[in-house]
Formats: C-alpha cells, sequence, structure tokens
C-alpha cells in the first residue's frame, strides 16, 4: 500500500473510531446535492391538506411517505432523535426539560459533539439552522451559545413560541424583534433562508439548512394578513372523536367524560389557529422554491417536509395535545423532492423520524456513526425503489418528567409513562401501571377497539418478546429487531 492511501486509509479508520461518519474520497463530492429540512411543530399528517403550497410543490412533484412516523410524540425527544438518527432510549433526552430531558440534558450528555450537523459541516457543507433548537434552549448557557457543527445559526433565545417579540441569537449576536407584520417569525426565516439560497448560489458550496418553524405550535400566532382565513372550518371529526364508549381504554382515558359543547368550540378555535398559523409556512415553500430556481439550484437541491411530532384533536375525548400511542400523535407528514425524485410516488414503507440523520448523511455521501439506530430512505427516492429486508415494526416511547420510582402518586389523567409496538396493521402498548392495549389497523384504523382483554395468553407474550428486543436495541442491532420476520 502506498503512503497516500495508508494516510487515508487511518484517516477514515480514526473518524469511525471517534464516532464521527467517515467522508468518501474527494472525487465522490463533486456533486453533492444541497438539502433543506423543513421541520414544523405539533403538525399531525392530516393537516397538510389545507396547505396547498406544499401538495403542489412537493406532493405533485416528489415522494410522500405514506407510512412516516415519530418514535416519541414529543418535542424535545423528537427532535434529537432527528438530530442523532436514535431511539429515545438510546439518547436519553426523554422529555422537555431537566432533569430527564431538554436542550441542557442534550448538551450534557455529549451529543451536540456528533450530530447530522456536525457530519455534514465536516463534509465540508455550509450547516445552517433557522428556527427552534431543543426545547429550553438556550436556558442557563449563554444567550449567545452557538453549538458545534453549525456554521450558521439564526434560533430564538427567548419568546419564539409568539412568532413577535422575541429576540433571536444571530451567529452569537442577539437580535430584537417587535410586533410589526415584518417581524413575524416564519417570514423572517424565510428571508433569512433565501439569503443562504443565494449565497450558496454565488459560492458553489453545498449547504444544509435545519429550518424549523414555531408553527402550528400553541399559541399558533398566524401572520397578520391571515388572520381571518379558515373562518368556517372546523377541526375533523373521524369516528374517534369525543369517542362515545371508552371502557376498553386504559384508566387515563377511561377518567375523561365526554368533550362538552364548549370543549368543542375550544378545539374548532384552535384548529383554525394553527390552519393559519401554517400558511405563512406554505408561502414560505414556495418562496424558497422560486429562490431555488432562480439561482439555478433547484435540480440539485433535497427538499424535505415534516414535523416533531403529532397532535391529536378530540379523538378519543383527549382535549388538544401529544404524547399518546394514537395515531394522530405518531403519524406525521413527509414529502421529499429533489433530483431524481419520482413525481407524485407514494411509498408505503414504515419510515421514521429517527431515519432522517442517515439518509441526509447518505445524500452527502458520508458515513453515520456506529450509534445511529435509523436507516438511509435515500433508496426510495429512485425511481426503482429498494429491494430486500425493510423495516416491519418499530418501538414507540413515552416517558415522564419523573420516573415511576420518584413520584408521590400518580394523577389519574396523566398519560402513564409506555412503550409500544407498531407494526404494519397491529399497535400494542404496555403501560408502566400493567395496562394494555391492542389494535387491528386493518379493521380498526381509528383505534376504537381495545382487543387486549380477549387476545390469547400466546399472542401477547410474542408481541411484548418483540417490543422487548426493540426497547433494548442499539444500533445496527435495531435494524434486525425492526426487520425481523421480513426476510
Amino acid at each position: 500500500m502506498d503512503m497516500k492511501r495508508s494516510t487515508v486509509l487511518c484517516i477514515v479508520l480514526f473518524l469511525l473510531a471517534a464516532g464521527a461518519p467517515a467522508p468518501l474520497p474527494a472525487a465522490s463530492q463533486t456533486a453533492r446535492p444541497n438539502v433543506i429540512l423543513i421541520l414544523t411543530d405539533d403538525l399531525d399528517a392530516k393537516a397538510v391538506v389545507h396547505m396547498p403550497g406544499l401538495r403542489a410543490q412537493l406532493a405533485d412533484r416528489g415522494v410522500t411517505f405514506a407510512n412516516f412516523f415519530v418514535t416519541t410524540s414529543l418535542c424535545c425527544p423528537s427532535r434529537s432523535s432527528i438530530l442523532r438518527g436514535q431511539y429515545v432510549h438510546n439518547h436519553r433526552v426523554y422529555t422537555n426539560q431537566p432533569p430527564r430531558g431538554g436542550f441542557e440534558t442534550f448538551r450534557a450528555l455529549g451529543h451536540e459533539r456528533s450530530t447530522v450537523a456536525t457530519w455534514l459541516q465536516a463534509a465540508g457543507y455550509r450547516t445552517v439552522l433557522m428556527g427552534k433548537y431543543l426545547n429550553g434552549y438556550p436556558e442557563r448557557t449563554a444567550p449567545t451559545y452557538v453549538p458545534p457543527g453549525w456554521e450558521e445559526w439564526y434560533s430564538p433565545s427567548r419568546g419564539g413560541y409568539a412568532n413577535f417579540n422575541y429576540t433571536m441569537n444571530e451567529n452569537g449576536r442577539l437580535v430584537a424583534y417587535g410586533s410589526r407584520p415584518e417581524d413575524y417569525m416564519t417570514d423572517v426565516l424565510a428571508r433569512k433562508a433565501a439569503d443562504v439560497i443565494r449565497r450558496s448560489g454565488r459560492d458553489g458550496k453545498p449547504f444544509f439548512l435545519y429550518l424549523a418553524t414555531y408553527a402550528p405550535h400553541a399559541p399558533a400566532t398566524p401572520a397578520p394578513r391571515h388572520a381571518n382565513a379558515f373562518a368556517d372550518v372546523t377541526a375533523p371529526r373521524p369516528p374517534s372523536f369525543n369517542e362515545a364508549d371508552v371502557s376498553d381504554k386504559p384508566g387515563w382515558v377511561q377518567q375523561r367524560e365526554a368533550l362538552s359543547a364548549a370543549q368543542v368550540a375550544r378545539i374548532n378555535e384552535e384548529y383554525r389557529t394553527r390552519l393559519r398559523s401554517l400558511l405563512a409556512v406554505d408561502e414560505m415553500i414556495e418562496a424558497l422554491i422560486d429562490t431555488l430556481r432562480q439561482t439555478g439550484q433547484l435540480d440539485r437541491t433535497y427538499l424535505f417536509f415534516t414535523s416533531d411530532n403529532g397532535f391529536h384533536m378530540g379523538e378519543h375525548r383527549l382535549m388538544p395535545g401529544k404524547n399518546t400511542a394514537f395515531e394522530e400523535d405518531i403519524h406525521v407528514p413527509l414529502l421529499v423532492r429533489g433530483p431524481g425524485v419520482p413525481a407524485g410516488r407514494v411509498v408505503d414503507a414504515l419510515a421514521l423520524n429517527i431515519d432522517l440523520a442517515p439518509t441526509f448523511a447518505a445524500l452527502a455521501g458520508i458515513q453515520v456513526p456506529s450509534f445511529v439506530d435509523g436507516r438511509s430512505l435515500a433508496g426510495w427516492l429512485h425511481t426503482v425503489p429498494p429491494t430486500g429486508a425493510w423495516r416491519e415494526a418499530f418501538a414507540v416511547e413515552h416517558y415522564n418528567e419523573q420516573p415511576r420510582n420518584a413520584r408521590q402518586a400518580h394523577p389519574a389523567r396523566q398519560i402513564p409513562e409506555f412503550a409500544g409496538l407498531r407494526m404494519r396493521n397491529l399497535v400494542y402498548v404496555e403501560y408502566e401501571t400493567g395496562e394494555l392495549e391492542l389494535y387491528d389497523l386493518a379493521t380498526d384504523p381509528y383505534q376504537l377497539h381495545n382487543l387486549a382483554a380477549g387476545a390469547s395468553r400466546e399472542l401477547i407474550a410474542r408481541l411484548s418478546a418483540r417490543l422487548a428486543a426493540l426497547r433494548a436495541c442499539r444500533g445496527q442491532n435495531c435494524l434486525a429487531a425492526e426487520d425481523a420476520g421480513s426476510r
């Protein structure tokens, strides 16, 4: 082996040992694509029907993943999974705030040293974060703090959720925004994103743009120009809305009375407000695509649109929220447009938020660290989809702010900690209380009939064993646990 090849091999082995992704040889990096991730907050899969720009620009001209899920329906755990490609039981950011979660926990665990941002930056990408980072940022850290891996940083250090009257950390400089229409955060992010695209078009450097809106998270403040939109729209009424009989549900659901007329009215108004806040996001998507086209970069840019978790609005008698294993909370949109992506395709394969980081790495031509649990979806973006084994099941997890042994009592309506097994047509959930849920989605897509009480011991034992294997999986072992039965 000559000296040059020996040196390259040593560098690759060092990076792998250090937990960093190995770059491909320089000759393979000449046509690296740009990647844009548009990450919304609390958006379920069904609400995208009210986003015509998204549907026209991504769904009609790209791929829709019809079975895309989050493994934990809560902001910070899910965002940590997106940044690291890991199940929550592996990255251990369990909740939104310390001691079990939030930005401070993510940082204290050393996770910022190896994220999709550090991988892509090491591969020569301009890495840019705009909008929401992790819940609790910057907390007790300096408000000008910029995490490793991000070449450019535009994230609120105060007041982000209101979308007005916030302070933005812009590359270590604090900038105050007020209440003028032009201060509306989604519009500010759209302008900054367009600037990044133009600069990248001029210097030719590939970029990774992580664009995280606060919409449609409460209070879901809309842009003033959209304040009166959707005046006659009401929240969807699936069969599970204000469910008539919840006697087969776990205790935390049984404790809930049927929704009152006043509660239904509140749900309808919140639904309208959420949709209004999404209109600026919809406009932003179209504006970004226009800028990509004008700068000659559209044909080498992948655009991903998704959410950190879903959201329920009246299903199973639940007031607006998340954190459950019900479909409304874990099923989120994923739409992708980019070079070579077939227009109008719908992919039915089970795909997860933990797959995003390895997908971005694959598109950039780099390998992921061994700790990554997810897998690349890049193969599904081609005209000919991949063959062979693929995910048949995945774990759904929920953790509370304190572990059970640290709580004085469990509030009757609080969602207990749980672990769930989601297969293509089956959902099985084990609660810390010992309660079980089992739904056959082929015959009961709205999860009205809990079959756990009548299921055989043998079936429950098999499902429990498979769930246990998923809860214990690490790295590439997760692929085997998820694929069991497909080989």
